[in-house]
C-alpha cells in the first residue's frame, strides 16, 4: 500500500518547489527533495508519494489558513511540519502582521483540528533554528530567546500529539564546529544546501529509529 507523506513549512520547506505536475520540480531543493530521494529509492517497491506544501512566508496562522486544501484534502498517511522562522522574524521587526505572536496558539489548534479529521494520521514536528549571522547577529539575544520559546512548545505539542519529535538546533550547533554560520544558513534562518542536507539526515535518523520508521 502507497504511503503519502506530506511536507509543510514555510520558505525553509518550500524550497522554490513547482507549482505544476512536473516531477522534476514538484519537491523543490530544500530538505524535502534530499528526504523524497532517498525514501523513493529506498521504498521503491512501494512507491511512496512524498507531497511539498511549504510556502514560503508562511506563519502557524498561514499554515492553519490553508489546512483543508493542503492537507486534510490530501489524506497524507504521514505530516510533517517546519514552522516558526517567520512567526519569530515578523514579530522581531515589528511588523502589523507579526504584533501577536500566535505561534503556540495557531500551532495547537492546528494539531487537534488534524487529529480530530486525520486520527491516523502520523505526525512529525521538526524543531525551529536559527544561527547567529546575517539576519539574526545584531539582536541575537532576542532571537534566541524567541526562537527557544518556539523550540520549548514544538518539543511540547510533539509529546502532547504524540507526534515524532525532530530536534534541529543541537544539529547546526555542532555543524559550526567544521564551519562557520553562514556555510550552514547563510542568513542566520534560511539553510544553505549544505544546511537543508542537516534538516534531511536528521529528519531520517529520527523518523527511522522512531515508532513511524517507514523503510
Amino acid at each position: 500500500m502507497m504511503t503519502t507523506i506530506l511536507f509543510q513549512g514555510d520558505s525553509i520547506t518550500d524550497g522554490s518547489r513547482g507549482r505544476s505536475d512536473d516531477p522534476n520540480h514538484i519537491l523543490g531543493h530544500s530538505y524535502v527533495y534530499l528526504i523524497g530521494s532517498k525514501l523513493g529509492y529506498d521504498l521503491a517497491e512501494k512507491q511512496p508519494l512524498i507531497i511539498n506544501r511549504g510556502i514560503s512566508g508562511n506563519r502557524v496562522s498561514d499554515l492553519y489558513a490553508r489546512w483543508n486544501e493542503d492537507a486534510i484534502a490530501l489524506q497524507p498517511d504521514v505530516i510533517s511540519i517546519l514552522i516558526g522562522a517567520n512567526d519569530a522574524w515578523r514579530s522581531m521587526d515589528g511588523e502589523p502582521s507579526g504584533v501577536t505572536d500566535r505561534f503556540g496558539r495557531a500551532y495547537k489548534i492546528l494539531l487537534e483540528e488534524t487529529r480530530d479529521v486525520l486520527p491516523d494520521t502520523k505526525l512529525i514536528l521538526l524543531e525551529p533554528f536559527i544561527l547567529k549571522t546575517g539576519a539574526t547577529e545584531d539582536r541575537w539575544d532576542q532571537w534566541q530567546e524567541r526562537i527557544q520559546l518556539y523550540q520549548k512548545i514544538t518539543k511540547e505539542l510533539a509529546a502532547e500529539f504524540g507526534a515524532i519529535f525532530v530536534p534541529l538546533q543541537a544539529a547546526f550547533n555542532d555543524a559550526c564546529r567544521r564551519a562557520e554560520a553562514d556555510y550552514w544558513i547563510w542568513d542566520g534562518v534560511h539553510p544553505t544546501s549544505a544546511g537543508q542536507q542537516i534538516i534531511a539526515e536528521q529528519w531520517l535518523s529520527t523518523v527511522q529509529k522512531s515508532k513511524l520508521a517507514l523503510l
